[in-house]
């Protein structure tokens, strides 16, 4: 990788400072969204249902909610029930794309060795999903998404785009929505945005 100059590398610091500061806002926004919200996941699982058309051979990979991220459980189940096939993500190795497990309402799961978010067992079969459930902290009216810092889901959406068709939908409350995201060069827009209040695809 070429050494980056010196005028380059202060951009990159401005923007990983910037992107920190707006974290520790969304972070505690969000939280305040989830108890003042109790019904915002059934109302997002009704949106997504009702606008978005999930053909039946497709591989959908939600997550295990952390904190105070949407809740996908009545999600997938409401999926798993119209007849997807599911998956959730395993963290397989630090700085590398996630990989995902089969998995079926009321599987067990286990916490994972990386960073204990509760995952497949290692006896699920690895899949490749073409829809991808994504969490975040902050969206823009671009599709430009605000991680936690780690990079995984970046990675991860460009390897997936990299081997064919596939969606990246994130799932948020509405008041997780910023005027514009601060972002990077590896950073992956999404496709659509699911929250309480409605769908919105970007082009």
């Amino acid at each position: 990788m070429p050494t980056l100059e010196l005028r380059e590398l202060y951009i990159v610091q401005d923007i990983r400072q910037i992107k920190q500061a707006v974290r520790r806002t969304m972070e505690q926004r969000r939280a305040e969204a989830m108890s003042q919200s109790p019904d915002a996941a059934s109302l997002l699982e009704k949106n997504f249902l009702d606008e978005i058309d999930v053909p039946d051979h497709s591989i959908v990979a939600g997550y295990s909610r952390q904190g105070s991220e949407m809740d996908t459980a009545t999600l997938m189940c409401g999926l798993y029930d119209r007849g997807a096939t599911l998956a959730l993500p395993v963290i397989d190795a630090r700085k590398k794309p996630l990989i995902f497990r089969l998995y079926a309402p009321g599987d067990p799961l286990a916490p994972g060795a990386m960073m204990n978010i509760l995952e497949p067992l290692p006896t699920a079969p690895v899949v490749t999903p073409s829809v991808l459930l994504v969490p975040l902290l902050a969206f823009d009216a671009r599709g430009q998404r605000l991680g936690y810092g780690g990079g995984y889901y970046d990675r991860t959406i460009n390897g997936l785009r990299q081997q064919g068709a596939m969606l990246a939908i994130g799932l948020a409350f509405s008041c997780q929505e910023v005027p514009d995201v601060p972002t990077g060069f590896h950073d992956a827009r999404l496709d659509m945005i699911v929250t309480e209040k409605g769908v919105t695809r970007f082009n």
